[in-house]
């Protein structure tokens, strides 16, 4: 279907009411047909912004290779216990003997005696 170029036609105007050219008409992003003079583009602020979210996961993530060649043959050994291979030894956070540690955060009381004197 054709539609004609409306070279002579008159528009309404949806802000003012006028009627003006039709050719020099714009429809707005709210979808009110107004002429050129009237036109208001969309406010940055009303734009829907691009939100994306935190990374969390890694790309390519490896896990720790265990595996160690022993004459030609290879062989995959984990040891978790503690202390052992992979145990984790500190002289700063972690205490060494924590029963030490844990006298030293003993309550030693001091009872003494409170003499109430009514008058």
């Amino acid at each position: 279907m054709s539609f004609a170029r409306g070279k002579r036609s008159m528009a309404i105007s949806d802000r003012s009411g006028q009627a003006f050219p039709y050719t020099e008409m714009i429809r707005e992003w709210t979808g009110s047909l107004v002429h050129v003079s009237e036109f208001e583009p969309k406010h940055p602020q009303i734009r829907r912004k691009r939100v994306v979210g935190d990374a969390i996961a890694l790309q390519n993530p490896r896990s720790q290779d265990f595996t160690f060649n022993s004459g030609g043959a290879r062989f995959t050994t984990v040891d978790l216990t503690l202390p052992g291979v992979f145990a984790f030894n500190s002289n700063g956070m972690q205490p060494d003997n924590g029963a030490q540690e844990n006298r030293n955060r003993q309550l030693l009381p001091q009872v003494g005696q409170v003499t109430i004197g009514i008058s």
